[in-house]
Order: structure tokens, then C-alpha cells, then sequence
């Protein structure tokens, strides 16, 4: 998760909420470690002024998958990038396509050679 520039790491949900409110348009998303869960992490995407999150996890088995509404097929992934990808196309189960990712300032950023 690390490598994706949109990730900001331990931030709370307000926090979250405050960057994408300052990006403010639809779309716009990141994302965050959860709060409440260990080692899962929350997409937040901004949405008709409003930010919905949803808990993205990596299986036992390595594959990468997302809460969505009641009634959309799970689905899984190799990689959490293929996951955003999915997630750009809009009716996959969330509010709001993730349209714009916010990343992390760089000099927050850690970068791993």
C-alpha cells in the first residue's frame, strides 16, 4: 500500500475529510489506514459534499477486496492498484467513481528502493 502516492497513512477519518473537502470535487478520494480494524485501510471518496468511506482488505491469500453496497458482487483482486482501477468506472458499488486520487504531499511520503 506504501508505494501509492494516494495513501496517507495514519490519518483520521476528520483528517481525511478536511483534504478532500479542500480538493472539492467529485471523485476526488484516498486513502487512509483504518481506525477501528488492524491492517485494513478505508477508501474515502468525496461525494455531493458529503466523504463515504469504505474498508478496503488484503486476504490471507494475498488478494485485495472492497465493502461495497448490499447486493454488489465481492470481487477480488491481485493488486490494490487493480482494485482502484475496477473502482474508476462508475456503478461498481460505491457513491462515487475515484475519479482524482489526493496524494500525500511528498515530503510525507516514504519511498522504498
Amino acid at each position: 500500500m506504501e508505494h501509492l502516492a494516494e495513501y496517507h497513512g495514519e490519518i483520521s477519518k476528520k483528517r481525511a475529510e478536511e483534504i478532500l473537502g479542500e480538493a472539492g470535487r467529485d471523485g476526488s478520494y484516498l486513502i487512509r489506514d483504518s481506525e477501528r480494524l488492524p491492517n485494513s485501510y478505508c477508501a474515502c471518496v468525496l461525494c455531493g459534499e458529503w466523504v463515504y468511506t469504505y474498508r478496503v482488505f488484503k486476504q490471507k491469500d494475498g488478494y485485495w477486496t472492497i465493502e461495497t453496497a448490499p447486493g454488489t458482487k465481492e470481487r477480488f483482486f491481485r493488486k490494490v492498484s487493480n482494485l482502484i482501477s475496477a473502482f474508476k468506472i462508475p456503478d461498481q458499488g460505491i457513491i462515487c467513481p475515484l475519479l482524482y486520487p489526493v496524494n500525500k504531499p511528498k515530503h510525507q511520503q516514504q519511498h522504498k528502493d
